[in-house]
């Protein structure tokens, strides 16, 4: 099913409304089919406004009148175990729903008060879903080694950095997966756990009974493990016990929110880390975004052989024949008139170096890290998004939407 197709949806049939539960029920598969990561609903003066985000981009669904979309709601509110009447607080919830085709949903609802209501997220996990591995996650081929390399490490501390929803937990599940052959014991710190993964022992933060971030990290350090995975380092806390762990013998894998590679390691520091353990311990940092790639049934090439330079940069990385066409967006039934079909990860990959340890136990500015980490090798945004356009995986204006004029050289 295309986005296409979930857009003609109308909630309404023969001028009657169908059943509140059908028509969320209906919304929830559909966006589930089309490839959706969340379903919006919100609350305006004269009307409930539903979209869903596809491929990272909202997109408007239709508009509920006000009292058709109160008892949207409120059974949404039910099903995922929210009080009726708190409706001047924050609210989270969660239910578990399994289709006719037994596919099974896990959605996450959040709520918020706005000036005309509540509005909701639902997030839409599925089940059943197949973790991605490090293979199909987009990374080049050298750049992978890089990360395989890191892998391998009995210990240490391996960052993965990048604003909300750029895949940051897609690619620690992939890491997990490339390790999780039976051989180390594996164990997670989560909020929430997003996907059940077999072999491997998953716990979540519980913060109403105060069971946070430092304190499962703390006790799961008792439980022997030999990887550890931090859903995310949020607090000076976590940041320092996960570089003890590091420099203990663990390999620790974690999230953080940083613009860029060298970004990570200044937020670490100013989080109040040791620069010395600090250094020791960590492994690399692996920051990204996720752009939309381009439907191969509609997209339109432009030939640039006149122009043999402009690719120069990663010709080395370029299969033959690769590089003289540019690529750009059209739009066909088969992409829902997007002109793109799926996302790929943009990735740079910052391996520590010697002469980077010295500079980040020295406490150095991140300007100079990167310009250090480039030096070593370091295929930052700019090359990794102009490697991208030339393979015709996606086009320039996907890459400047997602990734900052600064980080790729243009301000």
């Amino acid at each position: 099913m295309s986005a296409g197709q979930l857009i003609d949806f109308q909630p309404q049939g023969d001028g009657e409304s169908m059943p509140v539960e059908d028509a969320v029920a209906a919304v929830l598969d559909q966006a589930t089919d089309a490839g959706a990561s969340d379903v919006f609903l919100a609350c305006n003066e004269h009307d409930l406004a539903v979209s869903m985000r596809h491929l990272g981009i909202v997109r408007p669904l239709f508009k509920l009148d006000k009292d058709e979309g109160r008892r949207w709601l409120s059974h949404v509110k039910v099903l995922a175990g929210i009080p009726l009447d708190n409706r001047r607080k924050p609210n989270e919830g969660r239910w578990l729903r399994e289709r006719a085709d037994g596919r099974k949903l896990d959605l996450r609802v959040n709520t918020i008060p706005t000036l005309y209501g509540e509005d909701f997220a639902i997030r839409l996990l599925e089940r059943n879903t197949v973790l991605q591995r490090l293979e199909g996650l987009g990374l080049p081929h050298h750049v992978m080694r890089q990360v395989v390399s890191m892998l391998h490490s009995p210990g240490g501390l391996i960052l993965v950095t990048g604003p909300t929803s750029s895949g940051k937990t897609t690619t620690l599940y992939a890491c997990l997966h490339y390790l999780n052959d039976g051989t180390r014991k594996i164990n997670t710190i989560e909020d929430p756990i997003e996907y059940a993964v077999e072999g491997i022992r998953q716990s979540q933060t519980h913060a109403q009974i105060e069971v946070d971030f430092p304190e499962l990290l703390r006790s799961v350090l008792r439980q022997a493990p030999d990887v550890i995975m931090i859903g995310e380092i949020r607090d000076a806390v976590t940041a320092q016990t996960a570089v003890r762990a590091a420099n203990s013998g663990h390999l620790v894998l974690a999230t953080l929110h940083a613009p860029t590679a060298s970004g990570a390691i200044q937020s670490m520091l100013n989080l109040g880390v040791h620069p010395h353990f600090f250094a020791s311990s960590l492994l690399g940092v692996i920051a990204q975004r996720l752009v939309r790639t381009l439907c191969l049934k509609c997209r339109i090439s432009f030939d640039i052989s006149e122009a043999p330079l402009t690719f120069e940069d990663v010709a080395p990385w370029l299969e033959a024949g690769l590089g003289r066409q540019l690529f750009t967006a059209q739009g066909c039934d088969e992409c829902g008139k997007s002109g793109y079909a799926a996302r790929s990860g943009v990735f740079e990959v910052l391996s520590v170096t010697p002469a980077l340890r010295k500079l980040v136990n020295s406490n150095a500015q991140a300007r100079e890290i990167e310009q250090q980490a480039i030096a070593d090798g370091m295929f930052e945004f700019r090359r990794a998004g102009l490697l991208k356009v030339a393979q015709g995986t996606t086009n320039t204006e996907e890459i400047l939407r997602v990734v900052p004029a600064e980080y790729l050289g243009l301000a």
